[in-house]
């Protein structure tokens, strides 16, 4: 286990929700997804969080779920924490999920509300328990009602709360004021689920943030976070202001994946862009502008700008999409 030891951050504070890199016929490119998860932890990353819904949980499968975890495991060692998606509507099928990821050295499980099926609340706090009471890995739980349908509400935090091996949550609810009472309330560490709000989470007692974004911006997040800590506030808004061109680019209309393949691909991290419907991989014409983004932000040089791009409207934070804290993860 490579945790740290402080129960305010379990997981550390910046931590990406990575993608899962594929080769052109679509199937799962381990090797590129070590190389990925090394580059995220040289950039400042504390975590990774593996299939989660931008790491295309929906349409991998079990046995790849499990690779994935191995070989990231393997390419990172005990330099970061790795969280395993464990989520499904079908609690039995996340008790496999979350077993086998232990199985294959997760250091943690990422549980997210059963989806679709809109459980009642003690259908919740049923389907945590289980999967909690599966293995001897700490959980954060995800509360995403966007995606989801169903929200956890309070009462069900306070309870789960009281599982030995449930410390944290990701809030992807926009709520941040019901994040400050559920905080304490609770006791668990709070991870931001939406890039756009790591600073008024960390204003209210929020541990960090489990991150789109950070797949690019990781050592800016952690930056962030480090003059927060040190209450330089003022300091820590002016370096999370020069991220935001870069949020807005990759969480824009719920294509996480899809612009974030795209970006690292423009970066030179990824050989291909490839998704696995139904989600398809960005055309050219929206590279074009996320290239034009990408070099405004630092994060690919000129040089490396292959097209020419149409020009970019005087808010460049509007180019693809909405802002992010608009669209849950």
């Amino acid at each position: 286990m490579v945790l740290p030891a402080a129960s305010a951050r379990p997981f550390g504070a910046v931590l990406t929700a990575m993608v899962t890199p594929m080769t052109p016929d679509g199937a799962i490119d381990l090797k590129a997804a070590a190389k990925l998860a090394k580059k995220l932890v040289d950039d400042g990353n504390d975590g990774l969080v593996l299939s989660g819904t931008t790491g295309e949980s929906p349409v991998t499968h079990t046995p790849e779920k499990v690779e994935l975890v191995a070989a990231v495991v393997e390419a990172v060692g005990d330099r970061a924490a790795v969280l395993a998606g464990a989520g499904s509507n079908d609690t039995a099928h996340a008790i496999r999920m979350a077993t086998q990821a232990a199985d294959a050295g997760a250091d943690g499980l990422l549980v997210v509300s059963p989806y679709y099926s809109r459980p009642t609340q003690e259908g919740l706090y049923q389907h945590f328990a289980a999967v909690a009471d599966s293995t001897e890995l700490p959980v954060m739980l995800y509360d995403i009602p966007g995606r989801s349908g169903v929200r956890i509400a309070p009462e069900t935090f306070a309870r789960i709360a009281e599982h030995p091996l449930v410390v944290a949550n990701k809030d992807a609810t926009g709520d941040v004021w019901s994040a400050e009472q559920l905080i304490e309330a609770t006791g668990l560490a709070w991870y931001s689920g939406d890039d756009g709000l790591l600073l008024p989470s960390l204003s209210v007692g929020g541990a960090g943030i489990v991150s789109v974004s950070a797949h690019l911006v990781g050592r800016k997040f952690a930056e962030v976070v480090r003059l927060w800590d040190a209450g330089d506030h003022a300091g820590a808004l002016t370096v999370f202001r020069t991220t935001v061109p870069i949020i807005n680019a990759l969480n824009g209309a719920g294509a996480q994946a899809v612009m974030t393949k795209a970006a690292l691909q423009a970066q030179g991290v990824l050989e291909h862009r490839t998704l696995r419907l139904p989600n398809v991989a960005a055309t050219d014409h929206e590279v074009a502008h996320l290239r034009a983004v990408l070099v405004a932000g630092g994060v690919i040089p000129a040089s490396a700008h292959p097209m020419s791009p149409p020009e970019l409207p005087e808010d460049a934070t509007a180019v693809i999409g909405h802002p992010a804290i608009a669209t849950p993860r």
